[in-house]
């Protein structure tokens, strides 16, 4: 569990399947235009018990970790995600962030707050050397997010992700360890 000024961000169980559908239900046409495509089947609390499972094992494997994001004052109602993902240990000790925010919460710099808590977990906790974000050049309350962390840009990758059927280029935003 990780602790902020105004949040509470909790690590991934199996019982959160409701509350991350819910979450997604809620959110559907907001994060839509940032996401790849979703079959049908993404909006059942079957496919939200599945992918947990699988975000488990691989937690398990030290691959991923994923931060549930709760306001303090409302610890039951679920307003967002950070997810550290492809978490590659060895010489590279380097991952990449993801995340997301209900509509009703964005704009209040509540994500910035999750993301440093997250990055902070991640350089001194984890003792990775590198977080990645690669981030769409029009999604600037994004870019803004992890340019307040100081992260820095690396160079455009053209076409990188395929996002409701159009290969989007990406921002290559890159925060590196200060005490390696």
């Amino acid at each position: 569990m990780l602790y902020t000024d105004r949040l509470l961000l909790l690590r991934l169980k199996i019982t959160d399947a409701e509350a991350i559908l819910e979450f997604y239900m809620q959110n559907k046409d907001y994060l839509e235009p940032y996401e790849p495509n979703k079959l049908p089947s993404f909006y059942t609390l079957d496919y939200h018990k599945k992918a947990i499972q699988a975000e488990l094992i691989k937690e398990e494997q030290g691959r991923c970790i994923k931060f549930l994001i709760y306001q303090r004052n409302e610890p039951n109602y679920l307003i967002g995600m950070v997810t550290l993902n492809e978490i590659v240990k060895g010489c590279f000790q380097s991952c990449f962030i993801g995340y997301k925010i209900s509509k009703y919460h964005s704009n209040q710099g509540l994500m910035t707050e999750a993301v440093k808590a997250v990055t902070d977990y991640a350089f001194k906790q984890l003792k990775l050397h590198r977080i990645e974000a690669n981030i769409m050049p029009r999604n600037t309350v994004s870019l803004r997010v992890v340019e307040k962390q100081g992260f820095v840009n690396e160079g455009l990758s053209k076409g990188y992700l395929k996002i409701n059927d159009t290969w989007e280029d990406h921002i290559h935003m890159v925060l590196l360890n200060p005490n390696h």
